[in-house]
């Protein structure tokens, strides 16, 4: 078989099962549930590759699996990856009545596309075509949400990373793997089917704890340390900052009160916060955290109060791998014209995908099926065969490339790539982010 024809037969299958690919996905769009919750999701996932020959490990980092194809002939692994988790989209159509969950960012088609692709690798002759093999991977938590509720998974051990590709690579579930791709769904560019290539800022996590003292908020409210006070005080001096960031840093910014009191008869000893620090690069991101932290500071301080800072591994900023761009954007120029083809720039938003492209070779494309504003209540999947099915055959027909013919290019991809850090330094490097301090006046 050519590698042409090992393309096609792949996708004929694709075509042949993959109806079922896109109601596995509607189903997961209709159960939503948030990162290192996926119970469901996970199980869905799990049963659908078991029935489709997969070997399927579970269980991993909460709620993770692996699934494993082989050709059995020595070569590369390639991971194919889709994320579990959705995101909390109060009023989104497909939200969830008592949770708010809601996959407002499409990764129920992520899993759909894994599970097409795996479907065209498992036609007759097609693995048997290859060298090496193919990981498939269900991967949590990649939404950075709910950050008290995964901090205490860390303290009590249940975790030590708050995003899932961390944890795999923690777990060492990535340590036999050599090459990665997933496909992300996106709203546009206007007229195009895929978007590629690009980058994306990386971030760290805030969890701040401002403590204050009660009293009673009508009748003695100068024996209280109004708590909401500090933390106003404190955002407003995080936007006093914004005029000192560089363009090309692209920092974003953007903290949440989770708790501003107990009650409105009580001056707030006990409120809350969650922030994200974006930027470009861990330079750009780090020196504008220390600024935040100056802060939050600040606002204890105005009011007398103590603010408590937990600081928190994020996600690193995305590179992608050349030689595994191009054969991607080929395969999908082949699959919908090249004039639906559309690089992408730098991307605000973060992954934890650029925390797998700190170790090894990835891609992440983007897929244009959906229509509203991303992470909103209006971003909804438009174009099912297009978000599950061209996704997947793209992925597939890549997968090919690269195991094809005793897995030339993987072997190129491998002997070329120079991953920026090894598994072992890039732990160091996301562990030194992680700190705690109080501050009292």
């Amino acid at each position: 078989m050519t590698i042409v024809s090992i393309k096609d037969t792949a996708c004929a299958e694709i075509d042949r099962r993959g109806v079922e690919a896109i109601r596995i996905a509607k189903d997961i769009l209709e159960h939503p549930e948030s990162g290192f919750r996926e119970r469901r999701t996970s199980r869905t996932t799990a049963d659908a590759l078991s029935s489709l020959g997969a070997r399927v490990e579970d269980g991993i980092a909460v709620t993770g699996l692996r699934g494993m194809l082989d050709s059995g002939r020595a070569g590369p692994t390639v991971a194919v990856m889709g994320e579990l988790d959705s995101l909390i989209v109060p009023g989104h159509p497909h939200a969830d009545a008592d949770t708010g969950a809601a996959h407002a960012c499409g990764h129920h088609c992520q899993i759909g596309s894994m599970l097409s692709a795996c479907m065209g690798l498992l036609a007759p002759g097609v693995m048997q075509a290859l060298s090496g093999r193919v990981a498939l991977l269900a991967v949590p938590a990649e939404e950075y949400i709910e950050i008290e509720y995964r901090d205490e998974l860390r303290r009590s051990g249940v975790i030590e990373f708050l995003g899932g590709k961390p944890e795999f690579i923690r777990l060492g579930k990535l340590d036999d793997v050599d090459m990665a791709m997933m496909t992300h769904t996106i709203a546009g560019p206007r007229g195009a089917k895929f978007a590629v290539g690009g980058t994306n800022n990386g971030m760290l996590a805030k969890r701040v704890s401002f403590t204050g003292t009660a009293a009673h908020a009508g009748a003695a409210p100068h024996a209280g340390v109004n708590a909401l006070n500090a933390a106003m005080i404190a955002m407003s001096a995080i936007h006093a900052q914004r005029e000192t960031y560089r363009d090309e840093d692209t920092i974003r910014i953007h903290p949440i009160i989770t708790r501003g009191g107990s009650a409105v008869s009580s001056v707030p000893a006990d409120v809350r916060m969650e922030t994200f620090v974006r930027g470009r690069s861990v330079e750009a991101f780090t020196s504008a955290s220390r600024k935040v932290d100056r802060a939050l500071r600040a606002g204890a301080m105005a009011v007398g109060g103590s603010v408590t800072i937990t600081t928190l591994p994020g996600y690193m900023p995305i590179r992608s791998e050349p030689i595994m761009l191009a054969l991607h954007e080929e395969n999908a120029a082949r699959l919908v014209g090249e004039d639906n083809i559309a690089p992408l720039g730098h991307r605000t938003g973060s992954t934890d995908m650029g925390d797998v492209s700190q170790i090894m070779p990835v891609i992440h494309p983007y897929v244009a099926a959906a229509s509203g504003n991303s992470h909103g209540v209006d971003y909804v999947i438009e174009d099912y065969e297009t978000a599950v099915l061209t996704a997947g055959k793209a992925m597939a027909m890549t997968v090919i490339d690269l195991l094809g013919d005793g897995a030339a290019k993987a072997l190129e991809v491998r002997r070329t790539y120079r991953a920026p850090m090894s598994k072992l330094e890039y732990l160091s490097t996301v562990r030194a982010v992680a700190g705690e301090e109080t501050y009292k006046e």
